[in-house]
C-alpha cells in the first residue's frame, strides 16, 4: 500500500509501505512496547485520533499509509487486514485493533502510565469523558464521514455543492453545541486538567470544521482547548500536513510559529 501523493513529492519516499515513525517527540526515549503498525491515512480524521494518542504516551510505531482516495482501503491485500476495509487499524501483539475509540481504550490498558492515561478519574469522570468523545465519534463523525457526505449525498443523491457543505456544518455545528455545553468551561482540556479520550477525539473534527469554513468563533471553551492542545508537542506531530504521506504543497489549517 504506497499513497499515490508521495510520489509526486520528492522529498518524499517512494514507498510507504514500511515506513518507521520515530517522532523527534519520542527520539530515543521512545516506550520499548513490543511493536506498534499503525495502518492509516494523513487526512482520516480518526487516523489523526490515534496518531495523538501514540504520541501522547510516546510510543514507536511502524507506519503504513492506506490511500483513501486511490480506494487502497477496498483492496484486497487491506481487507486481509481489516474486513470492513476501514483505517485506522493497529497491529500489536498479534492482533489487529479496529475502531479509533476501542484502539485508544486498548493502548491506555497496554500503556498505563497514569500521567498518560486518556480516560482517568472516577467513574463519574471517566463516564463524562466517554460521553465527550462518542458525542463526537457517534454523533457527528458519522454523518461527515466522506463516504456519507462525498459518496451518498453526493454520489448517489446528488445534492448540489451548497447542499453538502451546509449538511456538513449542521452536525457540526450541532454536535459541538451540545459538547460546548457539557465540557468543564473553566479548565485547560475539556474533562480537567489533563488532556482525554474527548480532546483526543475533538481537535480533528476542529481541524476539519476550520478546513470547511465551520464557524466556531462561539465555542469559547472549545477554542481555549484547541489553543491548549496545539501547545502540546504530541498534538503539533500529529497534524495532518505533519505526515509522510501528506500531499504535496498541502496547506496547513493551523498557523503554528
Amino acid at each position: 500500500m504506497t499513497d499515490q501523493n508521495t510520489k509526486n513529492n520528492p522529498d518524499k519516499p517512494d514507498n510507504l509501505d514500511k515506513q518507521t515513525r520515530q517522532h523527534d517527540l519520542t527520539g530515543q526515549n521512545a516506550e520499548n512496547h513490543a511493536a506498534f503498525t499503525l495502518y492509516g491515512y494523513y487526512r482520516s480524521s480518526t487516523s489523526f485520533r490515534v496518531r495523538m494518542a501514540l504520541a501522547y504516551k510516546n510510543i514507536a510505531y511502524e507506519y503504513i499509509s492506506v490511500n483513501l482516495l486511490a480506494k487502497e482501503h477496498q483492496s484486497t491485500e487491506f481487507k486481509a487486514i481489516h474486513p470492513q476495509g476501514l483505517v485506522p487499524a493497529l497491529a500489536h501483539d498479534g492482533h489487529v485493533l479496529t475502531q479509533s475509540l476501542a484502539i485508544l481504550e486498548y493502548l491506555d490498558d497496554v500503556c498505563a502510565a497514569p500521567e498518560t492515561l486518556l480516560v482517568w478519574g472516577d467513574a463519574a469522570r471517566k463516564a463524562k469523558i466517554r460521553a465527550l468523545a462518542q458525542i463526537i465519534a457517534c454523533d457527528i463523525h458519522p454523518m461527515n464521514n466522506l463516504s456519507v457526505w462525498k459518496g451518498y449525498l453526493g454520489g448517489v443523491l446528488g445534492v448540489t455543492d451548497d447542499q453538502s457543505t451546509a449538511w456538513y456544518a449542521h452536525w457540526i455545528t450541532q454536535g459541538l453545541a451540545a459538547y460546548e455545553a457539557m465540557m468543564d468551561q473553566t479548565a485547560a482540556f475539556s474533562c480537567g486538567a489533563a488532556l482525554s479520550l474527548a480532546d483526543i477525539c475533538l481537535l480533528p473534527q476542529l481541524y476539519n470544521a476550520r478546513r470547511f469554513g465551520v464557524d466556531l468563533d462561539h465555542f469559547t471553551s472549545i477554542l481555549r482547548v484547541e489553543k491548549n492542545m496545539l501547545a502540546l508537542d504530541a498534538v503539533r506531530v500529529s497534524l495532518p500536513e505533519n505526515q509522510s504521506d501528506a500531499a504535496l504543497g498541502l496547506n496547513p489549517i493551523y498557523e503554528i510559529a
